[in-house]
């Protein structure tokens, strides 16, 4: 997967850095991946990653074009931290059947499969875009941007942020937004009839209620406003509706 970068932590200090840094719960890395987030002081999205144990260090993986302004914000934020943050050559292998030894699962959903570290990268040709779209699972650079809220994107579902770990950067607007208010935006699952490129807008009765993202099979990821998603929708020429 050339799409990927692999960082490595290292250091006394790597675990509690990342833990008042990301969404997650570092902790849980004992039982495999951890899927997880860095946000604004705002709490908007930066870049979304998984980590993965190794040994006394720990990897992160993340989208390639994020790679290198997350190099850079990480070791903004070590201070005197004892944490050592660098590129490696790894690779990542990734498959839905049965895993090979060393596999770690995807801790988003069963059916996104496993994930394997080293030399080689590459993949066994699932349907990723399916698996994400049944499951409306957001990917980096596709529907994940700058403007995005983890919660509308669902990173609570997905296992991406844990409401009990204590401090993170952007964790006040994420905590208010769970607790007092109702989410009025967010990615769902639709039903597609048509062809749309992904980026065009969604409209009900002519006004702009989102935009449809990834499809697959009669189906897209959608960002909607949920109050306005309500019966027929278009987005272009195809015909939207949001599944139950």
């Amino acid at each position: 997967m050339s799409d990927r970068a692999i960082l490595r932590l290292t250091g006394t200090d790597a675990m509690s850095f990342l833990q008042g840094l990301v969404t997650s719960n570092v902790n849980k890395l004992a039982g495999g991946l951890v899927y997880t987030a860095l946000l604004t002081p705002q709490g908007k999205y930066l870049a979304d990653f998984f980590l993965v144990p190794d040994g006394d260090a720990v990897l992160l993986d993340v989208a390639a074009p994020l790679a290198g302004d997350l190099l850079k914000r990480l070791n903004m934020y070590r201070l005197r931290a004892d944490v050592q943050v660098a590129q490696t050559e790894l690779q990542v292998r990734r498959g839905t059947g049965a895993a090979p030894e060393g596999a770690h699962a995807d801790p988003r959903h069963p059916d996104m499969g496993w994930r394997l570290y080293g030399a080689e990268g590459g993949d066994d040709g699932s349907d990723w875009d399916a698996i994400r779209v049944a499951h409306c699972i957001p990917e980096t650079g596709i529907e994940l941007g700058p403007d995005t809220y983890i919660l509308e994107a669902g990173f609570e579902r997905l296992g991406g942020v844990d409401f009990r770990k204590g401090c993170y950067v952007g964790q006040e607007v994420t905590a208010r937004m769970k607790h007092k208010t109702e989410l009025r935006k967010g990615f769902r699952t639709v039903a597609v009839e048509g062809a749309a490129p992904a980026g065009t807008e969604i409209t009900a009765d002519g006004k702009p209620v989102g935009t449809l993202f990834t499809q697959a099979g009669g189906r897209g990821i959608a960002y909607l406003r949920l109050d306005r998603a309500k019966g027929e929708m278009l987005a272009g020429e195809a015909r939207v509706a949001l599944q139950p």
